[in-house]
């Protein structure tokens, strides 16, 4: 039998108990060409939420009645396609569910690097690639300037971070506890943490900022970026990964009230998504493992066990209770 969740209602801001249905029906019997995946762990990202939502986005919207679209690692228990054997890992947008039943358009196999399968979400894939290129392609972090990292503690943010602090950079960290400000600065080796729940960013930014931001990874949007443009220099370089802060919102707050900023530093504030860097992932995970295997990068998992969990979970990604890269393990490796 295969659980699933279904997309029951689109939710108006966090998903509660009536967003998404668990249903169970059987698996169907392979035909040509088609194999059978036991799904491992899912991701849980800011996105998931977006797809829930009426509107297109850069995918469109997840239709009701349909599973609940998400990116996932399973291993393929039946085949009858040659492309993949009995026992191989694949990756891809696998739904929410334990099977998934495919042709095979749109699994990958996660490269063979020697790492742990988890690592695969928390180092590599969507996670490493965004980190990776936002920071190297867009923000191209120069040797003692100075960047900025919003939800900082997160997934993406604190990769993104590290890979300032490889390039030479006095990198500030932004998150919302004091834990994870003091994971920032005595694991990762941030140089400054902000806890923007209990400090006022402007001021806090003031003083661990002196010389101004040349660099700033954005992933939350609103107030925090626009506090972040009342202190960036000339030529800086935003990243935009995300803006965390509007996706619950029914009613999204105007502004930043100070966009003027970016004319006024001729600074750049790109948008970009990890699929346009697919082509360049070979470069990414070559980077990013061999900087793992070297000691200078790390990561932290937070794992929720049990495919019954997922649509709480996915909550802790916006009141800020999750530790790390957060998954679901789905079933046993």
């Amino acid at each position: 039998m295969n659980s699933q969740w279904r997309l029951a209602q689109r939710p108006t801001g966090l998903v509660d108990d009536e967003t998404l249905r668990l249903t169970s029906q059987p698996v169907p019997e392979l035909k040509e060409g088609q194999i059978r995946v036991r799904i491992l762990y899912l991701s849980l990202d800011p996105t998931n939420r977006v797809w829930m939502n009426e509107a297109d986005s850069y995918l469109p919207a997840v239709k009701i009645g349909d599973v609940m679209r998400g990116g996932g690692i399973g291993i393929v228990e039946e085949s009858k396609n040659p492309q993949f054997a009995v026992g191989e890992h694949v990756a891809g947008l696998l739904g929410w569910q334990k099977y998934l039943v495919s042709d095979g358009t749109g699994v990958s196999k996660p490269p063979p690097v020697g790492i742990p399968l988890t690592a695969h979400f928390g180092l590599l894939a969507h996670i490493g690639l965004t980190a990776y290129f936002g920071v190297l392609d867009i923000g191209e972090p120069k040797e003692d300037e100075t960047m900025v990292v919003s939800a900082a503690a997160g997934a993406v943010g604190s990769l993104a971070g590290q890979i300032g602090l490889i390039k030479g950079c006095r990198v500030v960290g932004i998150a919302g506890s004091d834990e994870k400000c003091r994971w920032l600065t005595e694991t990762l080796g941030f140089d400054a943490a902000i806890n923007y729940r209990t400090e006022d960013l402007g001021e806090a930014l003031k003083r661990t900022c002196p010389k101004g931001i040349d660099v700033y990874f954005e992933n939350v949007g609103g107030k925090t970026l626009e506090a972040v443009l009342e202190h960036i220099n000339i030529n800086a370089r935003i990243p935009v990964c995300g803006m965390i802060s509007t996706y619950n919102q029914v009613n999204p707050e105007p502004g930043p009230r100070n966009l003027s900023r970016i004319v006024m530093k001729r600074a750049l504030m790109q948008g970009f998504l990890v699929s346009d860097y697919m082509p360049r992932a070979a470069e990414a995970v070559r980077d990013m493992v061999g900087w793992y295997l070297a000691g200078k990068i790390q990561f932290r998992l937070d794992i929720v066990e049990g495919l019954e969990k997922t649509p709480r979970a996915l909550n802790k990604l916006f009141d800020g209770s999750n530790q790390g890269k957060l998954i679901v393990a789905v079933s046993p490796e």
